[in-house]
């Protein structure tokens, strides 16, 4: 048994972004060494593509190296020798978005229980790929709670597609977002059941409901374009990062979902990158050296481009 062919993806670019995102570190003491791996360079796939890209850091630093994760994600490495009481990572970024499926093409997947029973015998290089994002992660572990909140929306022979957006609608319907009931720690038990949460929470809930079922989900690390009130400015640094959760379907490849949304994703969220969960895209992490305590401040600017304009 071999899964069907993917549908092939033709697409016009659909919508442009340029994406500022700052983050800055002030320590309390002298850091006297610094080494962070950055996830900071959106990826080209297919339903995206860099036009262009530029990272500094403050203080400079020209001890640095570009490399490529096992997930396929652009990474940069850098380490900073010289003390300092902050630090300014800036990335620029200006990115093309071509149209994606929309609810009418997704409504004739293979039933979900199809897709599970092809993954188990299936060796094409799709279905082995996907399966990277199969088992249990260090954020993501499914349990019998999970597996029956899922069940909810996977009756026996639904279509996987059709199942994947009501269990996206239940998750905005059932949770509320509350940036102070959680952190990065936060287990999904905790999640489920308070619920209540961010977007990294609500992604990796979903996910591990997918995974307990035995269906590939994987984590996806961004931006989404938020929308001003009505007669309102944009804001410079009023946009966020976000997470969203792509669903592997054999008829046509990965599909992506936003919970905190309620939505199937279209052209307003640019990716940075995909891993199993938080953990593999983390958009910065690292050591430092002394520093006592510190503050962190993130801002994002997403800015619509022209159609016309490449960079």
């Amino acid at each position: 048994m071999s899964a069907p062919s993917i549908a092939s993806i033709d697409a016009a670019v659909c919508a442009r972004y340029s994406v500022v995102h700052d983050t800055r570190y002030r320590y309390q003491s002298k850091v006297t060494l610094s080494q962070q791996h950055l996830h900071m360079r959106p990826r080209s796939f297919a339903f995206q593509d860099t036009c262009s890209h530029a990272l500094w850091l403050d203080p400079a630093t020209d001890e640095g190296s570009d490399g490529v994760d096992y997930f396929g994600n652009h990474t940069r490495h850098v380490a900073l020798t010289v003390p300092h009481d902050h630090l300014l990572v800036h990335a620029e970024s200006t990115v093309a978005l071509r149209a994606r499926r929309n609810l009418a093409q997704i409504g004739g997947s293979m039933a979900w229980d199809s897709v599970r029973d092809l993954l188990a015998v299936d060796r094409s290089a799709a279905c082995l790929e996907a399966c990277r994002y199969l088992y249990p992660s260090p954020h993501v572990r499914p349990f019998a709670a999970l597996e029956a909140y899922a069940r909810r929306s996977f009756a026996p022979g639904r279509p996987q597609l059709q199942a994947a957006l009501e269990l996206t609608q239940r998750i905005f319907d059932d949770f509320e977002f509350d940036s102070r009931a959680t952190d990065i720690s936060t287990p999904l038990e905790q999640v489920l059941q308070g619920r209540r949460g961010v977007c990294q929470d609500f992604a990796q809930l979903m996910i591990g409901c997918l995974r307990s079922l035995g269906l590939p989900a994987r984590y996806l690390s961004g931006y989404i374009l938020t929308h001003p009130r009505a007669g309102q400015p944009r804001l410079i640094g009023a946009d966020a990062s976000h997470a969203w959760v792509s669903v592997f379907c054999p008829l046509l490849g990965w599909v992506d979902f936003d919970p905190t949304n309620r939505a199937l994703v279209q052209h307003e969220h640019i990716t940075l990158g995909w891993g199993r969960d938080f953990s593999d895209v983390t958009p910065m992490r690292g050591i430092v050296l002394g520093g006592g305590q510190q503050t962190l401040d993130v801002q994002v600017t997403v800015t619509p481009l022209p159609l016309t304009q490449l960079s």
